[in-house]
């Protein structure tokens, strides 16, 4: 049966505001449970799951099933990147920082996007389109850079011991930050790969399947290098891993790669910016995560380049229209300008004649 997903302007806004929402809380919820388990065993529960959810709501909806070898080739590539990877970095970097933080850094993902899309599709960003991207990395940089690694950059400098690039390769993989980044990345290239991807599977259909096959090497390599998967888990643990699959993930990812799948991939993406800016909001709630003044400034930024890159044409049409009428102004003016003598001097000789005109109707009258 056919799905109608908007049926007025604000359900559509709702919807596409959605799958962000959900990210951002579901990453909170994730926050809350990593210390009674582990990261490869919940980045399956929060995919595999999801993934049949989504399958049996396409069967439901009367969605086709892959069909080809190009089509489950693609999948195959799809669920690698953007199940497999994206999922284990995200969980393994949520490990070592928090949800807003962790949030912020995948979040970084929108400026890739539209390097790729602007690269494969021919996609315009334009102007204002890569002044608010470059508002939305200065943005979740504030969000994200320890206030005083900021402060003392500002103040002169910081220092920063030496080390060698084994050493730095070390730290760098130990970093949640730097795992996140490799998570964003990894949606990055999803996010375009969809495109690819629906043209031989339905985006529903095969936002369900790459999820669940996604799924299968975290499962694994849980099993392989994790223990304690779920035995310490409580039933508030047990219910937030449901809200991350049911919410976080199904619901989400259905919405987030339909609309990817047929709307413009740059202004759509750069909607990610939403979701620190809810994670932040509810982790300072549930989770007792503070924003300094420096975080604050980087909320504000990321909202104005979220206004910048979706309104990047709204803003070119209204400026070129700004600029036509100006010189349209300025050409009335200068044909002004240049006519004023003649009609000075037309003016002369109408106030020289009209006396000799009453002169000589006196003349007459006598």
């Amino acid at each position: 049966m056919p799905l109608k997903l908007t049926d007025s302007r604000a359900s559509s806004i709702l919807l596409l505001i959605a799958p962000f929402f959900l990210w951002g809380t579901a990453m909170v919820a994730m926050k809350g449970t990593v210390a009674h388990t582990s990261p490869l065993f919940m980045a399956g529960v929060r995919l595999a799951p999801a993934g049949l959810l989504i399958l049996l709501a396409a069967r439901w909806m009367g969605r086709p099933q892959p069909q080809g070898w190009l089509a489950w080739l693609w999948i195959g590539l799809f669920a690698l990147v953007d199940g497999t990877l994206f999922q284990g970095f995200l969980a393994e970097g949520l490990m070592r920082t928090g949800a807003g933080l962790g949030s912020v850094m995948i979040d970084s993902q929108p400026l890739a996007v539209a390097l790729m899309a602007r690269l494969l599709f021919g996609e315009q960003v334009g102007v204002w389109g890569w002044l608010g991207l470059g508002f939305g990395v200065v943005g979740i940089s504030l969000l994200g850079i320890p206030q005083d690694w900021i402060l003392g950059f500002v103040q002169g400098g910081m220092a920063v011991e030496p080390f060698t690039l084994g050493e730095g390769v070390a730290q760098l993989f130990q970093s949640g930050e730097w795992l996140m980044l490799l998570a964003s990345l990894s949606m990055a290239v999803g996010t375009v790969m969809v495109r690819y991807v629906c043209r031989y599977a339905d985006p529903v259909s095969a936002t369900g399947w790459h999820m669940l096959l996604g799924g299968v090497p975290l499962f694994i390599g849980s099993a392989v290098w994790e223990s304690q998967q779920w035995q310490q888990l409580q039933w508030a643990d047990w219910m937030a891993l449901s809200y991350s699959t049911i919410f976080g993930s199904a619901v989400a990812y259905g919405l987030f790669f339909y609309f990817a799948s047929s709307g413009n991939l740059t202004s759509f993406s750069s909607l990610t910016f939403l979701t620190p800016v809810f994670a932040l909001l509810f982790g300072n709630v549930f989770l007792g995560e503070v924003l300094n003044s420096v975080q604050w400034l980087g909320v504000s930024l990321t909202l104005v380049s979220i206004y910048l890159i979706n309104q990047r044409v709204q803003l070119a049409e209204k400026v070129a229209a700004w600029r036509a009428q100006a010189l349209n102004s300025l050409a009335a003016e200068t044909v002004t300008e240049s006519l004023r003598p003649l009609l000075a001097e037309e003016s002369m000789e109408r106030s020289s004649v009209q006396p000799l005109a009453v002169e000589a109707e006196t003349e007459i009258t006598r």
